[in-house]
């Protein structure tokens, strides 16, 4: 995809704002950015897209590592252990979700990784086979006829996807079997086998199998439609269920004790690609939202914040504890 690598006039628009200033000495190599997701998914298109860009207002390669695993625990457990000084990660839900599942982590969540700056966020679909049911109505009328006899797939035990299936259950009212699968294109090819019924996946990550009409979208956890997809109802109106809205959001991480003033230079890069109108348009067409990039205190209490609301949403859908 020749867009998404070349620098030319968009790298030229991220190193604008920054032109006037004193460059610090960081980065003096290239920089590894790191993702606990398969390819495919829409952590690891959005890293990729993010990446030639931040090279090019950088002065610095950056190379996206896919470091699949655990919901992102083993991608965050080499952030955390990282010392080269040249390593950040693009986090996103998994990582709150981690902190609320699982009793132990080889890191700590709240003090070994540093979220600094926000990027995006985009609503999950659930979504049904050819041969799956039509509707929201037509999956909990199936669910509650046979409990458990209905398989549903996700990436992983503890990703954000699984949290979220969780979460529908939860509020329609019904049981499904989780199925496991290691990446996005995986638990699709199974979907539309009919080795599962339904799958939960990012809105972005499967946009082209929805519009092709290899997979039905029956709904989607944020609390308004998607512009790109506005036949397909939220779960909120599916469901019978105000206030029910779950986003999977993406953020800059960076290990603790990242000195402040490289701190500082990613959120000034972070800055100008929420500024840059062409990034902001290829994020729009694959159906995530821009956040504002925010102060690094502000990261910080925000992410802090979803760990707490999804330790909340653990008790109450009562998964159990890894």
């Amino acid at each position: 995809m020749p867009a998404l690598t070349r620098r030319g006039a968009l790298g030229a628009a991220l190193i604008l704002p920054m032109a006037a200033q004193a460059q610090p000495a960081w980065p003096d190599r290239p920089v590894r950015f790191i993702q606990g997701f398969g390819a495919g998914g829409t952590t690891d298109i959005v890293a990729r897209l993010m990446a030639p860009q931040m090279s090019a207002a950088l002065g610095q390669p950056v190379v996206v590592e896919n470091r699949p695993g655990a919901g992102g625990t083993l991608a965050a457990n080499t952030l955390a252990r990282a010392n080269d000084g040249h390593t950040l990660m693009l986090l996103n839900n998994g990582f709150a979700v981690a902190a609320a599942l699982y009793r132990t982590l080889p890191y700590d969540p709240r003090t070994d990784i540093l979220p600094v700056a926000m990027v995006a966020q985009t609503g999950l679909v659930i979504l049904a086979g050819p041969q799956g049911p039509k509707d929201m109505a037509e999956l909990v009328a199936r669910a509650k006829a046979q409990p458990g006899a209905i398989n549903f797939a996700t990436v992983g035990v503890g990703s954000t996807q699984h949290f979220v299936a969780e979460a529908v259950q939860t509020a329609g009212g019904f049981r499904m079997t989780h199925i496991p699968y290691r990446g996005t294109p995986a638990a699709i090819i199974a979907l539309r086998n009919g080795e599962v019924q339904v799958v939960a996946e990012t809105a972005s990550a499967v946009l082209g199998q929805i519009r092709g009409g290899e997979v039905r979208a029956l709904a989607i956890t944020s609390g308004t439609r998607s512009p790109l997809l506005p036949e397909v109802p939220t779960v909120a109106e599916a469901l019978g269920q105000p206030g029910f809205d779950i986003v999977t959001w993406y953020a800059i991480g960076v290990p603790a004790g990242t000195p402040p003033t490289v701190v500082a230079r990613i959120t000034q890069v972070a800055q100008a690609m929420h500024d840059n109108a062409e990034l902001q348009g290829r994020l729009g067409a694959l159906g995530l939202t821009p956040r504002a990039p925010g102060t690094p205190a502000e990261t910080r209490a925000a992410v802090h914040a979803e760990m707490a609301r999804w330790a909340e949403i653990v008790e109450r859908t009562g998964m159990e504890r890894q």
